[in-house]
């Protein structure tokens, strides 16, 4: 799992060590990543846990953290990565260099990683491959089209690779949150229907477990998005969100 040292990514991997799943922790700080590790194992984790590092602005380091993940459980089933960048609008669209880290990070870094493993998995007779987008990447908005952009890209990767593999036998969740009450979003409005981490951590371990290749966290964002996305463009002008 990637990026389980805060957030969503936490509350999901805090689940799945509760119920019994091994989990190898990935990510760029040890530090963080062992700190986890003891918490999982505080909070009574029935599974094996491991560390391994992995920074997803360093693609070429992504094989050998497979290849760790391998060696730590036998063989990975399972690949979700959490992780992604963030940054207010104004920040991005003054700065080309942040501009330019958030979308290699959340698009391309996110593809080549999932494509390396489902690639991986579908050469071994299936798995899954649990990839968090976000309900930004449905419409753009001018308030977060930058960061939306990344994330729109990522969706449309994810559902080419669910397309592409399925007959393989890998199976792809596209995870699209809606505003959760982490770091991340700390210091932000809270809009309408925002959700809490355990509560959208449920949601996703239930999509994994059935294969549903789209997600919305909460539920209720794929009725507003749904709305959104039927807005006509005239509107969206208009409006100031």
């Amino acid at each position: 799992m990637v990026g389980a040292t805060r957030g969503m990514g936490r509350a999901l991997a805090r689940l799945m060590a509760e119920r019994g799943d091994a989990l190898v922790l990935l990510g760029r700080d040890a530090a963080d990543l062992e700190a986890s590790a003891r918490d999982l194992a505080a909070r009574g984790a029935r599974g094996f846990v491991a560390t391994a590092r992995l920074d997803l602005a360093e693609p070429a380091g992504f094989a050998s953290a497979l290849d760790a993940a391998d060696r730590a459980l036998g063989a990975f089933d399972t690949l979700v990565v959490t992780a992604a960048d963030s940054a207010q609008q104004e920040t991005l669209a003054r700065d080309p260099a942040r501009l330019g880290r958030l979308l290699d990070v959340n698009f391309t870094a996110t593809a080549v990683l999932c494509q390396q493993a489902a690639e991986r998995l579908a050469g071994r007779g299936g798995g899954a491959v649990c990839a968090f987008s976000s309900v930004a990447g449905d419409r753009a908005r001018r308030s977060n089209y930058l960061y939306g952009a990344s994330k729109a890209g990522l969706s449309a990767f994810l559902e080419g690779l669910h397309l592409a593999y399925a007959d393989r036998g890998v199976r792809v969740i596209c995870v699209r949150p809606g505003f959760v009450k982490t770091a991340m979003t700390a210091g932000l409005p809270v809009p309408p229907f925002a959700g809490e981490p355990d509560a959208v951590a449920w949601v996703v371990l239930r999509a994994i477990d059935r294969g549903t290749p789209v997600v919305y966290a909460p539920p209720i964002w794929r009725w507003v998005m749904l709305a959104i996305r039927l807005l006509p463009r005239a509107v969206m002008r208009r409006v100031r969100f």
